[in-house]
């Protein structure tokens, strides 16, 4: 499978697996697991083909690793950013590192100066325990801009932090008194 496919695959189980399962009438359960084979025929329905050994080397070498299998592979779903509010993926809360990073653009400084990171259509706000994370996600609209967020001072406060599969932080919501800008 060429690089132009998997990416175009990719794109479309972020589709099906976080925001609309019913483009292809997909079931998720309430943990936002969908039965791999289901997936594989029902993606057939519009005209997007893969097999298993294609659907696996997806979820082996995407980057951001946005999706896992479940432990015999019979059950695949997206790590985290459903847009789905019934999705319960399960996580524990747990203290987070002293900062946590989040990536944006300009066009947004003036929102979040006034109310905050806010997860708005999602379940969660995300945030990178790193800056390169952060840089590479403001990337995707534009010159980024990095926040430093002052998450354990936010978890001393009583909010609560979750760290997805694939090492992505997510809380509910970031107050302005939390975020240093740059």
């Amino acid at each position: 499978m060429n690089e132009t496919n998997k990416k175009r695959i990719s794109k479309f189980l972020s589709l099906v697996l976080r925001h609309q399962p019913e483009h292809i009438g997909l079931n998720l359960d309430k943990n936002g697991w969908a039965k791999v084979n289901e997936l594989i025929e029902k993606s057939k329905t519009k005209h997007i083909l893969f097999s298993f050994p294609e659907l696996e080397a997806i979820v082996v070498t995407n980057d951001k690793q946005r999706f896992a299998f479940n432990a015999d592979k019979t059950k695949i779903r997206a790590n985290q950013g459903h847009s789905l509010m019934t999705i319960d993926l399960q996580l524990e809360a747990i203290q987070p590192p002293e900062f946590l990073y989040h990536g944006t653009v300009a066009k947004f400084i003036d929102s979040i100066r006034t109310t905050g990171l806010e997860k708005r259509s999602r379940q969660h706000v995300h945030l990178s325990e790193d800056r390169d994370t952060a840089t590479k996600v403001g990337s995707r609209r534009g010159l980024p801009i990095i926040l430093s967020i002052k998450s354990l001072e936010m978890h001393n406060k009583g909010h609560e932090f979750y760290r997805s599969e694939n090492n992505v932080w997510l809380t509910d919501h970031v107050p302005v008194a939390f975020i240093e800008f740059q």
